[in-house]
């Protein structure tokens, strides 16, 4: 796939690391981050940028006021040189929302939102969850094939998730089957360009729609509370409450699913490790914590702009440049995780936290909530299935053409 953007792509050196938009080699493009240095160069389908991919300069980055994620910030969209023909633009030109702005006004969109996911209210949805958990096994139990062949994505991981949050946000279960199809397609490097902005649109008419609904008849979900949310400052506009669904819905589901999904891969493909957490010898939390880790959810998270120049090391992020997160390359840091970075380990010493959530600021506002998710289907679905195993070899299980998302096609397995 090209970008149309040639000019964007003349910014790129022969120490650039292409970022493949097929996903067929994840973990040596990993490994290709992690040897350009600290920051990486990188090319986005034909536009240039920095990544950073190492756990403690991110960690400052992330911290750094002088790095923000206004797109009016990113010199090449000020000059033209990206326009919304470029693919990934949803991703970063994604309408008014607490993910594309900074300071007093990102506390003003977030705190609303923070105020719903906290601790307390996810353990009084706890039940829920759980009823979801088990309704999805009922479910993946009766849709094995004659071949005794189920898929765990499209029966299990995927559909829990987009429940929880549909639960969270008011948005009733018979819309879940069109969302999901809509942001698979807005992700996918296989979408015809027109084809993801005109999903952009038909996105917004519905979170406009939902708003305005709950505008007019309110009740106990996280949309009503965004569209009430007073305060004692200005209130969140509809164009605000529709941004911040449109990305939470999106984070809320995407983030889980792959979660849920490289926890069990990692776990099929290390038996010795998942006899341990069987026997109660390490608990679900460091299952979670060493994927959260080892196999981000996330890959690359697009994109912050420099309002003025800024050293790391020997280079220097010059003013309207943008930097991507590389959560996957800084998951693997050895200089935070040891020498074994690149090893699934459920027994890794705790001070080796990982960062796969964020810092700072726009630390992920469902980081808990994901976490608790995980929780909840991970012991259930092992408990349910013991015998649970890969219905084809690890080899072939094959990752979806998103440049931000480390999510898979499909993860045929066998429940027994």
């Amino acid at each position: 796939m090209n970008c149309p953007h040639t000019a964007a792509a003349a910014g790129r050196g022969a120490g650039t690391v292409v970022i493949d938009p097929m996903v067929q080699d994840l973990d040596g493009e990993t490994a290709r981050l992690r040897d350009a240095g600290v920051l990486a160069r990188i090319d986005l389908l034909g536009v240039p940028a920095w990544a950073v991919t190492r756990h403690a300069e991110a960690r400052q980055l992330l911290l750094d006021p002088r790095l923000v994620k206004d797109i009016d910030a990113w010199s090449l969209w000020q000059s033209g040189a990206v326009t919304h023909a470029w693919p990934l633009i949803g991703m970063i030109d994604a309408g008014r929302s607490m993910f594309t702005v900074d300071g007093a006004e990102h506390r003003r969109l977030r705190t609303k939102t923070s105020q719903a996911l906290t601790p307390r209210r996810l353990e009084t949805i706890r039940p829920e969850i759980e009823r979801f958990t088990q309704e999805l096994l009922d479910a993946l139990d009766a849709a094995q094939g004659d071949d005794g062949v189920v898929d765990l994505k499209a029966v299990f991981a995927q559909p829990l998730p987009m429940r929880v949050v549909g639960m969270l946000m008011g948005v009733d279960e018979s819309q879940h089957a069109m969302l999901t199809r809509q942001y698979k397609a807005f992700f996918s490097m296989l979408t015809p360009q027109d084809e993801r902005l005109a999903l952009l649109a038909e996105l917004d008419v519905f979170y406009t729609g939902l708003v305005r609904e709950k505008t007019a008849r309110p009740t106990d979900d996280l949309t009503s509370a965004l569209i009430l949310a007073d305060e004692g400052g200005e209130p969140l506009t509809e164009e605000e409450v529709v941004g911040n669904l449109k990305a939470m819905v999106a984070a809320g589901h995407e983030t889980t699913i792959g979660l849920v999904l490289n926890a069990v891969r990692a776990l099929l493909s290390h038996p010795d490790q998942l006899r341990m957490v069987l026997a109660g010898e390490v608990g679900w939390d460091a299952v979670i914590e060493e994927t959260l880790r080892w196999d981000t959810p996330t890959t690359h998270l697009l994109m912050r702009f420099a309002t003025e120049d800024i050293t790391v090391g020997d280079d220097v992020i010059h003013r309207g440049e943008g930097v991507v997160v590389s959560y996957r390359a800084i998951g693997r840091d050895i200089e935070q995780h040891g020498a074994d970075a690149d090893a699934f380990d459920i027994t890794r010493p705790t001070r080796n936290r990982h960062m796969t959530f964020g810092h700072g600021p726009h630390i992920c506002p469902g980081a808990a909530l994901s976490r608790v998710e995980a929780g909840i289907a991970l012991p259930a679905l092992f408990r349910r299935f013991p015998g649970l195993r890969l219905a084809v070899p690890d080899e072939e299980i094959s990752k979806l053409p998103v440049m931000t998302q480390n999510d898979m096609t499909a993860f045929p397995v066998l429940l027994g």
